[in-house]
């Protein structure tokens, strides 16, 4: 596999890259023009750009790339960067609520598309899906189709026997792993990366497929060889999805070079995920169309049995993938984009809030005392009890805005030249939402790199929601390329946490202070995967047996 250090360090391929990308310039572009609106307004500041290829080298010299915006926000000390890369593309980056709910809900009709980038186009079979579809007849089509079908109210509650089962594998799962020790009474150590992960995996397979596992899984309940490699491709997606690939910026190169590797890489992470799979969507097509299947039973039958219109085999493929990447990115959804959709966010937003809440034991006590007080300790908490459960919300929302599943949202591309807080905005632009920059941000949030659920919790008896409409914090993104899967996200993430917290004490390893809550310098996920000593809380009774 091609690396970002192996590349960094070919210089020599990069200047040649740089210098084939100067000469084809010139036979393919035309001069600029500018507008009324580009001579009235300023762009946001930025670095100044290079003629022809704009801030290119700067970005490939600075992986990775969001923390080399990071830094240029706190240099230039604005709330709103500007940054053209190659001849015409300006990405425009937002840390300030204010900005933000100008971009994406005063002005939301403009910034209504996504870009045409190869990473998108591959994972989506041509832009058939929903989430990375540019604005047109094709996105409104799959969206109609996802909100209607797929993650509407009577599908969600449809669905409920399928979340169940999974949340007591889960108890299942996690007994299993104690057992391994011999030691019950003293607990056992746990993986919670590999715990949240495994449960969100296996949910999204068992609601888009029927099944957690692709064959038998293990004896203990952990995922085997194909789900571990299933799971591996997907994340694979996601980290390369939208990932200031080179070629996004110069298109005409696409096909031509792939210095930076991402192509290579993303095309087979696409095709592991396509080998599991293809085959089980082309033989359920095949039941149904012989009558061995009469009964809708999962989302992969009401996608092949969905009526006026009819979808075609390539984009029954496209949604799932894109699904279960959004769904694993907490809450973007078809089959293939129902997987992306639904790994990463809950596991992410699980893993820092438990290591947050186990550094701070009355953090923990809190919410342990309110799923006592709500539940009680004779029965399993289940999805009716969610409403009550304030303060784990709380928790999760903390989490959210703390220690959010990725740098940026999905860019939103602007539909036409405008202005927005007084900057010109040129047509075409890609703008991000700094997920960081939102929930860290110092004149919205006291003490912002606390962890302090208590800034939550509103009037007594309002429920705690985890998305937040004045954008101070992006846990759902909002308008007309919002997030429609805002209750089945919270669903998932809030029953993972509470099963969790509720099943078992948690307590920091023994040869261990604390936990080392220190971020990865490649994305924002803990730099190490959080490992805790877990003991039963429960009656014995009320763990499932696999």
């Amino acid at each position: 596999m091609i690396t970002l250090n192996m590349i960094q360090n070919s210089s020599s391929t990069f200047i040649f890259s740089l210098t084939v990308i100067f000469l084809m310039f010139l036979f393919y572009t035309k001069p600029l023009n500018k507008n009324a609106l580009s001579k009235q307004h300023p762009l946001p500041p930025g670095p100044t750009p290079l003629p022809l290829i704009g801030c290119i080298i700067q970005m490939f010299r600075n992986r990775p790339t969001f923390r080399w915006i990071d830094k240029l926000m706190e240099q230039y000390d604005t709330p709103i960067l500007c940054m053209r890369i190659g001849p015409s593309t300006h990405i425009i980056v937002v840390s300030s609520p204010n900005i933000a709910c100008e971009f994406l809900k005063k002005q939301d009709a403009n910034f209504a598309s996504r870009p045409e980038i190869l990473s998108a186009y591959l994972i989506s079979e041509g832009y058939r899906s929903t989430i990375v579809s540019p604005l047109g007849n094709q996105w409104q089509k799959m969206r109609r189709i996802v909100n209607q079908n797929i993650l509407s109210l009577p599908v969600h509650k449809w669905l409920q026997p399928k979340r169940d089962e999974e949340a007591n594998h889960l108890l299942s799962y996690i007994c299993n792993q104690i057992e391994r020790k011999n030691s019950l009474i003293d607990g056992g150590l746990v993986n919670i990366r590999s715990a949240s992960q495994h449960y969100c995996g296996n949910l999204i397979r068992r609601m888009v497929f029927g099944s957690n596992f692709f064959r038998e899984g293990t004896k203990d309940g952990s995922p085997g060889e194909e789900e571990t490699e299933h799971i591996s491709a997907l994340f694979t997606i996601l980290e390369y999805l939208y990932a200031f690939c080179v070629t996004d910026y110069f298109p005409w190169l696409r096909g031509k070079t792939d210095f930076d590797g991402h192509e290579k890489i993303i095309r087979n992470a696409i095709s592991s995920v396509r080998k599991y799979h293809d085959p089980l969507i082309l033989e359920r097509i095949q039941m149904w169309n012989d009558g061995v299947r009469n009964k809708e039973e999962d989302l992969l039958d009401v996608l092949i049995k969905h009526e006026n219109p009819k979808l075609t085999l390539e984009e029954i493929k496209a949604q799932i993938i894109v699904g279960l990447i959004i769904i694993f990115l907490y809450f973007h959804l078809h089959a293939c984009e129902l997987m992306i959709a639904t790994i990463d966010n809950p596991s992410n937003a699980i893993e820092w809030a438990m290591a947050e809440m186990i550094n701070e034991p009355t953090i923990l006590k809190r919410a342990v005392e309110e799923l006592d007080s709500v539940v009680g300790r004779n029965r399993l908490v289940e999805e009716k009890d969610l409403p009550e459960l304030s303060y784990i919300k709380a928790c999760l929302k903390e989490a959210f805005r703390l220690h959010p599943f990725a740098p940026f949202n999905a860019p939103h591309v602007s539909v036409k030249d405008t202005v927005v807080a007084g900057y010109f905005i040129p047509k075409g632009s890609h703008v991000l939402l700094s997920r960081a920059g939102l929930g860290r941000n110092s004149n919205v949030w006291t003490d912002p790199m606390r962890f302090d659920p208590d800034r939550h919790l509103g009037a007594e008896g309002k429920q705690v929601v985890l998305s937040d409409n004045e954008l101070r914090m992006l846990s759902f993104s909002t308008g007309r390329r919002g997030c429609p899967g805002v209750m089945l996200g919270s669903t998932i993430t809030t029953m993972l946490l509470a099963r969790m917290i509720q099943g078992f004490s948690w307590e920091v390893p023994y040869d261990e202070p604390m936990i080392k809550l220190a971020e990865n310098r490649d994305n924002l996920h803990l730099a190490k995967p959080l490992v805790a000593i877990a003991k039963p809380r429960l009656p014995r009774h009320l763990y499932p047996k696999l």
